[in-house]
């Protein structure tokens, strides 16, 4: 579950994205669409946010500021079982005709 760390309330413009600097401010940049380009960022708001590593930062429904923890790790692999090692066939001498 996601905590809220600081209120903005932000209204949202479509086709817009929102992001987390490393600054801890909120950016926007307008999203590449069908053969137009993005274009550059701006800050929209500073919300001076201190960033953790284990946590995903991102503007909520709300328009305010939150993390979630990040998950690590995922299901673990079963080892493959080994195969057993076939010994080498011996090749069969040709007899020399006469």
């Amino acid at each position: 579950m996601a905590q809220k760390l600081v209120k903005l309330g932000l209204k949202r413009v479509k086709n817009t994205l929102y992001y987390i600097g490393k600054d801890g401010n909120v950016w926007a940049a307008p999203m590449a669409r069908a053969g137009k380009k993005g274009g550059k960022a701006k800050k929209v708001a500073d919300a001076g946010v201190k960033k953790e590593s284990g946590y995903l930062y991102f503007l909520d429904k709300d328009g305010d500021v939150a993390r979630a923890k990040m998950a690590r790790g995922g299901k673990k692999k079963k080892k493959a079982a080994k195969k057993k090692k076939k010994a080498p066939k011996k090749k069969a001498k040709k007899k020399k005709k006469r």
